[in-house]
């Protein structure tokens, strides 16, 4: 399972023109604002690169699975949020600023602690040492492209030409959603042949990953009393991973197609589990705003 057209021009390029829509929506006090809270930036950093940790290993060693499975799930929990996330959190009325700063900072975090925990689990798994270690440059180039130059952009844009970034803003909101029905339709497609394989190997570690996690993720933050736009974001960068670095690992790293089967399947998992989240998002703030 490797990374094609698909996910390594079609995906980022589309992605980085949504980020500059979302961009348009977005202002300067929206970033000082969470500077002014940094505690939901402490605990979503918390879920993330913590929390999520701990839960993908205890699934991997509780459900039974091929050792080269269980490594893959790891794999997967120890990424950093995907850049969809973001998209997501736009339309489910999350926390937009905090979930680029989330993710930019997961992103930059997991080059250190993706070789760390990845060459720990493998030696736990497969029972081997093993080097994983990713280009720190061209990662942090792919976030910036992907996601805070796009933004960047769309803020300028809104800054300068306000008249014009509201006009643009409604638009790309209806390219957003369908957007992202598109994406799901399209890997589907793409991977119809292999999902019954897909399923049967991973199915269940991944769908426990994907629902445990966001779920703690949201009481964790109801734990802290973060406000529901937070709570909605957190849930969203904690669940949505990216399984497009997740696969590069294991099946371009590690060589290793079998490894790259669970970071698939959740690639499209979790865009079914972020249409939930967008609905129920999109509810709870109705109801809390009446």
């Amino acid at each position: 399972m490797q990374a094609n057209f698909l996910t390594t021009f079609v995906l980022p390029t589309a992605l980085g023109i949504i980020m500059l829509g979302m961009g348009l929506s977005l202002e300067l006090k929206d970033f000082k604002r969470v500077t002014e809270f940094p505690k939901s930036i402490a605990v979503g950093l918390f879920s993330q690169l913590f929390i999520l940790p701990i839960i993908g290993f205890l699934i991997a060693k509780t459900i039974p699975m091929q050792p080269e499975i269980a490594l893959g799930l790891v794999i997967v929990a120890i990424c950093p949020g995907g850049p969809s996330s973001n998209l997501i959190t736009f339309l489910a009325k999350g926390d937009v600023a905090l979930s680029v700063t989330l993710t930019a900072f997961s992103s930059i975090i997991t080059v250190v602690t993706i070789p760390l925990l990845g060459n720990l689990a493998y030696e736990h798994f497969i029972g081997e040492t093993a080097q994983i270690a990713l280009p720190i440059g061209k990662t942090i180039l792919q976030i910036f492209l992907m996601t805070l130059l796009p933004i960047s952009v769309g803020m300028s844009i809104k800054q300068m030409f306000p008249q014009v970034a509201n006009s643009l803003e409604k638009t790309t909101n209806i390219f957003a959603a369908l957007f992202l029905a598109i994406i799901i339709i399209l890997l589907v497609i793409r991977e119809w042949n292999r999902l019954p394989e897909f399923i049967f190997q991973a199915g269940l570690g991944v769908i426990m990953l994907n629902t445990i996690s966001m779920l703690a993720a949201f009481n964790i933050s109801k734990l802290f009393n973060l406000n529901l736009h937070q709570k909605i974001c957190i849930a969203i960068e904690v669940g949505i991973q990216n399984g497009t670095l997740a696969i590069a690992i294991t099946a371009g790293l590690l060589n290793n197609q079998n490894m790259a089967i669970p970071a698939a399947l959740y690639s499209l998992f979790m865009n079914i589990t972020g249409f939930i989240a967008i609905i129920y998002g999109r509810n709870l703030t109705a109801i809390n705003e009446v």
